[in-house]
C-alpha cells in the first residue's frame, strides 16, 4: 500500500486501485510511520509529496518486492504455471476493442493469474509506474526497453464517397495538404502523417478543422464526409467491407505494427513471457489479420 501512494501520489487513486477507503489507506500509512518512526509523506488538500526518508524508504521497498516476485517466479517455473498480479497498460481503443477480450482469454487458461489493465493514451515509464507490458502501435524508440512483435498492421488514407463527390480524390501524395484532413491525436507526432509509398518514406504536414483524441470520433467525421482520415486498418475494415468508407491512394500506408514493450526485468518472467505470446497468437487471429486482405 505504501509503494503504491508512492507511485500514485494519492490517497485517493491508492484506495480506488485496491478497493479500499481512504480512511484506511490514510490508517494504514500512519501506522507505518508510526511503526518507523519517520514521516513518509507530506499532505496537502489535493495531493501527497514523499519525504526524503519516504524515497530512501520506497527504493527498499521495491527491492523487497522484486525479491518476493522472483520467490514466486521460481515456484511458477517449477510448477510450470504462471500466476500472480499482471499489470498492463495500452491506448484506449486499443484496449477496449482488441486486448481486453484477449486478456479474458488468457486469465481463462491460466487462471492463477490476476489481471489489472490500465487504459492510457500517453507514454508510461514502465519501471517507475509497475507496468510488466505496454502494448503500443507504432515503431518502438526506446532503446531501454525491449520489443516484442504482437502483430502487423498499418494505416490507410480513407474517406467517404461523400467528400469525395464534394471534393474529389487526391491523385498524387502532395494533394493531402489541400485537403481537409481529419487529425488523431494519439502517442505519435499531430499533424504528421508518415507514409510509406513507391518513393519510400514520405512525410506530410497536414491540416484540418476537425480533430480528436478518439479514432471513433475521427472514423466518424470522415464517414459523414468531414474530411479524409489516417487510421489503422483493424479500425475501418468493417466500413471498407460496406463501403462507408474508400481506400484513397492504394500505393500508400503508414507502417502501424502493434509491439509489447517490456523491461529487462519483466522480461525475464515466466508470466510475462507466456503472456506475451499468449496475445500475440490470439490477435493474428483476429483484425490485425485484414492488412492482408487490404494489400497494406
Amino acid at each position: 500500500m505504501f509503494c503504491t501512494v508512492a507511485k500514485r501520489a494519492s490517497f485517493v487513486a491508492t484506495a480506488n486501485e485496491l478497493g479500499v477507503s481512504q480512511a484506511y489507506v490514510s490508517k494504514r500509512i500512519n501506522l507505518l510511520e508510526a511503526q518507523l518512526g519517520v514521516r513518509l509523506f507530506h499532505r496537502t488538500t489535493r495531493r501527497v509529496h514523499i519525504t526524503e526518508d519516504g524515497e530512501r524508504i520506497f527504493e527498499m521497498s521495491r527491492k523487497v518486492l522484486e525479491d518476493v516476485d522472483n520467490i514466486a517466479e521460481a515456484a511458477d517455473r517449477a510448477k510450470g504455471e504462471p500466476s500472480g498480479l499482471l499489470r498492463i497498460c495500452t491506448s484506449i481503443r486499443l484496449g477496449r476493442s482488441h486486448v481486453s477480450p484477449v486478456l479474458a482469454l488468457l486469465q481463462q487458461r491460466y487462471p492463477k493469474l490476476d489481471i489489472w489493465l490500465e487504459l492510457l493514451d500517453r507514454r508510461v515509464n514502465l519501471i517507475e509506474e509497475s507496468f510488466d507490458i505496454d502494448i503500443r502501435v507504432g515503431e518502438p524508440d526506446q532503446p531501454h526497453l525491449i520489443a516484442h512483435r504482437i502483430a502487423e498492421s498499418s494505416r490507410v488514407l480513407c474517406a467517404s464517397k461523400k467528400y469525395i463527390k464534394r471534393h474529389g480524390s487526391p491523385k498524387a501524395l502532395g494533394e493531402l495538404p489541400q485537403h481537409e484532413c481529419l487529425l488523431f491525436r494519439d502517442r505519435e507526432t499531430f499533424g504528421v502523417w508518415r507514409l510509406q509509398g513507391p518513393q519510400g518514406l514520405e512525410l506530410v504536414k497536414v491540416t484540418g478543422r476537425f480533430g480528436s483524441n478518439n479514432p471513433d470520433v475521427v472514423r466518424n467525421w470522415g464517414i459523414d464526409g468531414h474530411g479524409i482520415v489516417l487510421l489503422s486498418v483493424w479500425d475501418v475494415a468493417t466500413h471498407l467491407h460496406d463501403g462507408s468508407l474508400v481506400r484513397l491512394l492504394p500505393a500508400y500506408r503508414e507502417p502501424a505494427d502493434v509491439w509489447a514493450m517490456t523491461s529487462s526485468r519483466s522480461s525475464a518472467s515466466a508470466k510475462v513471457r507466456v503472456s506475451v505470446e499468449f496475445i500475440k497468437r490470439q490477435l493474428a487471429r483476429g483484425p490485425f489479420a485484414l492488412d492482408t486482405a487490404f494489400h497494406v
